[in-house]
C-alpha cells in the first residue's frame, strides 16, 4: 500500500514543474535583491489586542540576524487603506460532514454585526473541480451569505478520506492558491487569504524518499510562492473547523516545517503546507477552536490596524538566497508578526 502510494506522489511530481512557473504576480518573480522590501507586520498583545501607537523608534529589524536600517515607516488603518479579504472554504480537505459546519459558522461571521463587514470581502469554494471565486468584493454580509448557501459542493470524488488522494489534493490547493495569488496581484493594497481547512496533505515523514530533482522542484515552489505572496501583498491564515476534535498529531505535524529552507536538499512536501505558508507569510493557524466565526473575526483583527516597514536588503551572493527576518519592539508584552524571511534575487522558473 505504502508503495502505491509513494508512486502515486511521484507521478504528482512529474506534473508539478509546469505547475511552478503557472503562477506570476504582477512583479516578476526575478526580482532583484537590490529592490526595496516593504514589510506588513503586526503588533499585539499576548492576548491577540492589536497596538497602534508606536513610533519607528521602538522597532529594530534584524535580517539574517544583523540589523537594517528602516528607510520607510508608516501606521496604517483599515479605514484608510481597506484589505481586500477572501474566504475560502476548503471542501477537498475538510471531511465532508464538516463542511456543512464550516459554512455554517461562516454564513454566522458574514451575518454578524447586522451584516455589515469592516473590510471589502469575497467568498471561494475549493473542490475537486478546482477553485471557484467571485472577482468582486463587497461588505454587505448577508448578500455573501446568500451566494456561498447557493454554491453547490456536493459530494467529493476526492477528499481527506480517500485512500489515495493525499498527492492529488496537494496539487488542486497548490494550484487554487497559484490562481488566487494572481488574482490578489491585481487588487491595490493589502489582502488577506482565509483557508478554512484542516490543512493540506503532508506527504512528508521517515518513510518518504525524494531525489535531487524533486527536492528542487519542491524548493523551487516555495521560493516562488514566498516571493509571490511578499510581492503580492498576501498574508494568508488558515483555520482548522475540525475544532478540538482533531489529533493532536496532525493539528501539530506541520510544526516541524515552520523554519525556512535554504537550499533544495532540506525540502520537503511538508514545507508547503498551508499552515507553514500562512505562518511565514505573518499570519495564524488556528486550531482546538470549533468557533469558525469567531476564528474568522481573530483573524480580522490584522486588517484593522498595521506598520508598512521599508528598507533596503544587503546585496545577495547567489540567486534564492534566504535571508531570516526578525522584527523586535522596545516594549515588553508585544508580539509582532510578519513575513519571517525573503529569497533574494529569486532566479525565473521555466517551465521544462
Amino acid at each position: 500500500m505504502f508503495v502505491q502510494r509513494f508512486v502515486c506522489m511521484l507521478a504528482f511530481m512529474a506534473a508539478f514543474y509546469p505547475l511552478v512557473a503557472s503562477g506570476q504576480p504582477a512583479e516578476s518573480a526575478a526580482g532583484s535583491s537590490s529592490q526595496p522590501i516593504r514589510l506588513d507586520a503586526v503588533v499585539e498583545t499576548k492576548s491577540g489586542e492589536p497596538v497602534t501607537n508606536l513610533t519607528q523608534k521602538d522597532f529594530t529589524l534584524l535580517d539574517n540576524k544583523s540589523p537594517r536600517s528602516v528607510a520607510s515607516f508608516k501606521i496604517v488603518r483599515s479605514v484608510d487603506d481597506p484589505v481586500s479579504v477572501i474566504v475560502l472554504l476548503d471542501a477537498v480537505n475538510t471531511p465532508y460532514q464538516m463542511v456543512a459546519y464550516a459554512r455554517d459558522g461562516t454564513s454566522r461571521f458574514l451575518k454578524s454585526n447586522e451584516g455589515q463587514l469592516a473590510d471589502p470581502t469575497s467568498i471561494a469554494v475549493l473542490t475537486d473541480q478546482g477553485v471557484q471565486f467571485d472577482k468582486s468584493f463587497s461588505t454587505d454580509g448577508n448578500a455573501l451569505s446568500d451566494a456561498l448557501a447557493h454554491h453547490q459542493i456536493g459530494l467529493r470524488e476526492i477528499n481527506r478520506s480517500s485512500e489515495w488522494s493525499g498527492p492529488e489534493r496537494l496539487q488542486i490547493c497548490i494550484n487554487a492558491l497559484h490562481q488566487l495569488i494572481a488574482f490578489a496581484s491585481q487588487l491595490p493594497g493589502r489582502k488577506a487569504l482565509l483557508w478554512i481547512s484542516p490543512g493540506w496533505p503532508l506527504e512528508s515523514g521517515p518513510r518518504i524518499d525524494l531525489d535531487s530533482k524533486q527536492e528542487h522542484q519542491i524548493f523551487n515552489e516555495v521560493v516562488a510562492l514566498s516571493t509571490q505572496l511578499r510581492q503580492t501583498r498576501l498574508t494568508l491564515y488558515n483555520i482548522n473547523p475540525v475544532g478540538v476534535q482533531e489529533s493532536l498529531l496532525r493539528a501539530d505535524f506541520y510544526q516541524a516545517f515552520l523554519k525556512g529552507i535554504s537550499k533544495p536538499d532540506q525540502a520537503q512536501l511538508g514545507d508547503l503546507a498551508i499552515q507553514v505558508l500562512a505562518f511565514q507569510s505573518g499570519g495564524l493557524a488556528i486550531e482546538s477552536n470549533s468557533d469558525v466565526a469567531g476564528m474568522i473575526q481573530r483573524c480580522l483583527l490584522d486588517a484593522k490596524s498595521w506598520y508598512e516597514i521599508g528598507f533596503d536588503p544587503a546585496p545577495a551572493d547567489k540567486p534564492d538566497e534566504y535571508h531570516h527576518l526578525e522584527i523586535r519592539v522596545d516594549r515588553p508584552g508585544l508580539v509582532v508578526r510578519t513575513r519571517d524571511g525573503y529569497y533574494a534575487n529569486p532566479e525565473p522558473i521555466q517551465a521544462k
